[in-house]
C-alpha cells in the first residue's frame, strides 16, 4: 500500500513513477507500462470507445413489427392517392378531363392498393373496423382512420360518376370532397410515424410532413404525366418540380437536424433508396419540364421516373427507421445530448 498523504505543501511520502500514464492507456489493446506497444502521441482516452450494448443483445427499444412491402407501400400509395385527387379536382376545373379521369382512378386504385396493405399488416380487416368504434383526436392511427373512412366514400363517387356520365354535379362534388381531404390523406402517414419511438422518424417529426407532400405531389405528378396527354399536362409538370424541390429541400434539412441519427438516412439500405429517390426525382421533374410537352414519350418516361422517386422514399424512410430502432447508439447518443443541453441552459440561467 502507499504511504503517501497530502499535505499542505503537496503529497509526502509519494513513491516514484506512480503517476497515472497520460497516452499510454488501454488504446488498441496496449497495456499500462507495457515496452514496444504501439502508442500515439498526445493526450489519449484510457478506455476504449464505448460500446452501445443492451441487456442480453437486445435492442433499448421494440422494433415495429410492421412489414416493408405492406406499410412502405402503404405510405407511398396513400400519397399517390391523396395529391392524385387534388390535382384531379384541379384538372376538372380547368376543363382538362382526360387527366382529370386518369387521376380520379389512379387515386381510387393506389386508395384501395393501400387499404389493402395496411389490412393485411394487421392481419384481419376487422382490425382497421375496430379503429372506427371511437374518434381520438390526439391519435394519429385514429384520425388517419377516419379520414381514410371519409375519402374511400368520395374517391369512389367522383370515379363512378365519371365513367358512367351520370350525375355530373354530384360527381363533381364528390371529387371536390376527395380533394379537400386529400392533403390529410397524403400526410397523415408521417405524422402516424413521427408518433413512435423510433428515433429516424420521432426526430424527424418536423420535417418529414413536408417529406411525405412533397414526395406524393411528385408521384401524382409523375402518374398525371404518364396517363394524360401531352396537351393537357401542363400543371402536371409544374406540380412534379414543386414535389420535388420540397421533398429534398425537407430532407436536406431533416438530416442536418438529425445529428448522428441522420446516419441511418445515409448509410446501407435506406442510403441508397434516398439516393436513387433524389435522381430519379431529378430526373422525372426535370425530364417532364423540359420535354414532357413534346411528346408523349418522354412524358410517360418522366412520369414513371416520379414514381418510382416516390415510392424509394417512401421504402427509405421505412427502413432508416427499422435500423434506428435495432441500433442502441442512435436512442442513447440523442438522450445524451439532448440532457447535456438542458444543463448547459440551466447552468446558463
Amino acid at each position: 500500500m502507499s504511504e503517501s498523504e497530502v499535505t499542505r505543501d503537496g503529497i509526502r511520502g509519494a513513491r516514484p513513477d506512480r503517476h497515472a500514464l497520460v497516452g499510454k492507456g488501454m488504446w488498441n489493446g496496449e497495456r499500462p507500462g507495457r515496452k514496444g506497444g504501439k502508442g500515439r502521441k498526445g493526450d489519449q482516452p484510457m478506455v476504449p470507445r464505448a460500446e452501445f450494448t443492451s441487456y442480453y443483445g437486445r435492442p433499448v427499444l421494440n422494433p415495429p413489427t410492421w412489414h416493408p412491402r405492406d406499410i412502405a407501400g402503404y405510405f407511398f400509395l396513400g400519397g399517390l392517392a391523396g395529391a392524385g385527387s387534388v390535382l384531379a379536382a384541379g384538372a376538372e376545373l380547368t376543363g382538362r378531363p382526360v387527366m382529370a379521369r386518369a387521376l380520379k382512378v389512379s387515386s381510387l386504385a393506389a386508395l384501395t392498393g393501400s387499404a389493402a396493405a395496411l389490412i393485411n399488416d394487421l392481419g384481419r380487416p376487422g382490425r382497421f373496423v375496430n379503429m372506427l368504434r371511437v374518434f381520438k383526436p390526439t391519435s394519429p392511427m385514429s384520425v388517419g382512420s377516419w379520414v381514410l373512412a371519409a375519402y374511400g366514400p368520395m374517391a369512389g363517387a367522383a370515379v363512378a360518376s365519371d365513367l358512367a356520365g351520370r350525375l355530373p354535379r354530384t360527381g363533381r362534388a364528390a371529387t371536390v370532397a376527395a380533394a379537400l381531404l386529400g392533403p390529410a390523406v397524403a400526410s397523415y402517414t408521417a405524422v402516424l410515424a413521427a408518433d413512435t419511438a423510433v428515433p429516424a422518424w420521432h426526430d424527424g417529426y418536423r420535417e418529414l410532413p413536408f417529406v411525405f407532400v412533397g414526395s406524393a405531389a411528385a408521384a401524382a405528378g409523375g402518374m398525371a404525366l404518364l396517363a394524360s396527354s401531352v396537351a393537357e399536362n401542363a400543371p402536371a409538370r409544374g406540380v412534379a418540380l414543386l414535389g420535388t424541390a420540397v421533398e429534398t429541400a425537407a430532407a436536406k434539412a431533416m438530416e442536418r437536424r438529425l445529428g448522428v441519427v441522420a446516419e441511418t438516412y445515409r448509410e446501407g439500405r435506406a442510403g441508397r433508396l434516398m439516393r436513387a429517390a433524389e435522381a430519379l426525382s431529378a430526373a422525372g421533374a426535370l425530364g417532364g419540364a423540359l420535354l414532357g410537352r413534346r411528346g408523349r414519350t418522354a412524358a410517360a418516361v418522366s412520369g414513371a421516373a416520379l414514381l418510382a422517386a416516390s415510392a424509394c422514399t417512401r421504402f427509405g424512410v421505412f427502413y432508416a427507421g427499422m435500423r434506428s430502432a435495432e441500433d442502441p447508439k442512435y436512442t442513447v447518443l440523442p438522450q445524451r445530448e439532448r440532457l447535456d443541453a438542458r444543463r448547459e441552459g440551466s447552468r446558463d440561467g
